[in-house]
């Protein structure tokens, strides 16, 4: 009886995990992410990006969230300075908390509100490239 109560347990809680790890596919995000244009002075959908989610504690690389105007995510974005990356400095196990990830984009960033310094934009889209149109505008 014992083994079975467990067994259920166990069931119960790896089930719930598991939903806990989709609750990130639709927009807003349970916490500790937050809104990024509630954090910062950015607009509450960026063109190319999507609406934007972090938590906090994890700036200023995150990862963020970016969803676009129908709440669906599309991409992870980690936003790495500049500075960080150098031999002494490593990111390791960059998660993709949307799942599989279709392509990966880096690009360069002079900085803007929230990650003022100079640094490189990783983003893991969970997209194709084609469906990217869906925070184009």
């Amino acid at each position: 009886m014992k083994k079975l109560a467990l067994a259920l347990v166990v069931t119960m809680a790896s089930s719930l995990c598991a939903v806990a790890a989709s609750d990130v596919t639709k927009s807003p995000p349970a916490a500790p992410y937050q809104q990024v244009s509630k954090l910062v002075k950015l607009p509450d959908f960026l063109p190319g990006m999507g609406q934007l989610f972090v938590d906090p504690a994890t700036l200023p690389a995150g990862p963020f969230l970016a969803y676009d105007h129908d709440g669906k995510l599309v991409s992870t974005i980690y936003m790495l300075p500049i500075k960080d990356l150098n031999p002494d400095k490593r990111f390791d196990e960059l998660a993709a908390p949307g799942g599989n990830v279709d392509h990966v984009d880096v690009y360069y960033n002079a900085g803007h509100p929230g990650v003022e310094e100079p640094h490189v934009h990783v983003v893991l889209w969970h997209v194709s490239a084609a469906d990217e149109a869906r925070v184009a505008k």
